[in-house]
């Protein structure tokens, strides 16, 4: 079975990642597990709680088609997530981070280097350092300030662009006939 996994952690921006979940799991029939460092129950910063299917330990050496990071305002990145993204980055599956934390992670497991990316965090700030820790994972000599943006199998998106980020997701499964099945689902989608 195809399978997707979604890393989630407690305040994560949910909606960044429901949209492309759905549209996965519901519509194009993939398996979507969420995975976290620990088992135990994540409350997002809507309020709305999640019950992990997976650690991410757990999904270490099993086949899966993609990873798809949520965003948000978190900055521990544990040597089984780096690991877990590097192993899919060169297994060639597709990774997919939003908005801050999920292009940091992206960043930090050193998958951007080389690739075209976009991250909305555009200056390491006190608050960056504070949350995501001191060093800046970004050298912005790839960066390009855009909503989303395709390199090879990374996906990067800024957080309010959640609708395009999700329609790349499925873009990326070849989930459209062609370019104009795309734009239309893009259009019906943004009304």
């Amino acid at each position: 079975m195809k399978r997707v996994c979604y890393f989630i952690f407690d305040g994560m921006t949910d909606y960044e990642i429901t949209l492309s979940m759905h549209l996965l799991g519901a519509d194009a029939g993939y398996e979507v597990q969420t995975i976290s460092y620990e088992a135990s129950e994540i409350k997002s910063k809507s309020g709305v709680i999640y019950k992990p299917h997976k650690r991410v330990i757990d999904v270490q050496s099993e086949d899966v088609d993609g990873l798809i990071i949520c965003g948000g305002w978190f900055g521990e990145v544990r040597p089984e997530l780096t690991e877990l993204i590097q192993r899919l980055d060169n297994e060639g599956k597709l990774l997919a981070g939003i908005c801050g934390a999920g292009t940091f992670m992206l960043a930090s497991a050193g998958v951007l280097k080389k690739r075209r990316y976009t991250t909305p965090i555009t200056d390491w700030t006190e608050k960056h350092q504070a949350v995501f820790g001191l060093k800046n994972p970004f050298d912005y000599k790839t960066f390009e300030h855009e909503r989303v943006i395709r390199h090879n199998n990374v996906i990067t998106s800024l957080g309010q662009a959640f609708i395009d980020f999700s329609i790349e997701i499925c873009d990326w499964f070849k989930l459209f006939q062609d370019e104009s099945e795309r734009e239309a689902f893009g259009a019906y989608l943004k009304g």
